[in-house]
């Protein structure tokens, strides 16, 4: 079999990208998404709690990962986020190429929040940033519950900005609607099937 045709799917906060990445997989595509291997990971058993342990004990609460302990502590410690990453990053990459060696779809998505930041992008065949308006994007973070405009804009100021993203993206998928959204999707799908196929 031919190698699977890689799609890498970003954008920022609110933007609709778990849901964008949904309506790839209703169309057939496997997706592989970096925040759920991250949890996977920082989970009871994972492969990031014992390394993490050896780094702070505090981080490790009844054989987990402590998301609210890492945060404190990154706060704390102004080399506890590299520390982290060199940790959980090859354990990331490892979790995605078990991924890629074990799906045999033809094409495949990697929904990645830091795709153009960790160099990822040189991966895919495609890189699709999702969109949407800032007022929308606002709207739907704060509709959540789990943030004020404060945290929003902590946020934001951490991430590519989306401008940025578009620029350096082969395709944008604006997430205003969800009809269009999905148009989109479905026509990006048929397009490389025509090719693959070809």
């Amino acid at each position: 079999m031919s190698q699977p045709f890689r799609i890498g799917l970003t954008g920022g906060i609110g933007m609709g990208k778990s849901t964008t990445a949904a309506m790839f997989a209703e169309e057939g595509v496997a997706v592989w998404d970096a925040d759920a291997a991250v949890h996977r990971l920082y989970s009871k058993g994972g492969a990031a709690v014992e390394p993490i342990r050896a780094l702070n004990p505090e981080a490790v609460e009844d054989g987990a990962v402590s998301r609210a302990a890492l945060r404190q502590w990154i706060a704390e410690d102004s080399t506890a986020l590299k520390q982290i990453e060199a940790v959980v990053h090859p354990l990331v990459l490892r979790d995605r190429a078990e991924f890629t060696a074990h799906s045999d779809s033809e094409i495949l998505l990697f929904d990645i929040p830091l795709l153009f930041e960790t160099g990822a992008d040189a991966e895919m065949n495609l890189t699709v940033a999702v969109s949407c308006s800032a007022e929308e994007q606002r709207r739907r973070v704060l509709a959540r519950g789990t943030m004020d405009d404060a945290a929003l804009e902590r946020i934001l100021k951490a991430q590519m900005p989306d401008a940025e993203k578009r620029a350096r993206a082969d395709r944008v998928i604006e997430t205003d609607t969800m009809e269009g959204a999905r148009a989109q999707v479905k026509a990006i799908v048929a397009e490389i099937r025509e090719k693959t196929d070809a």
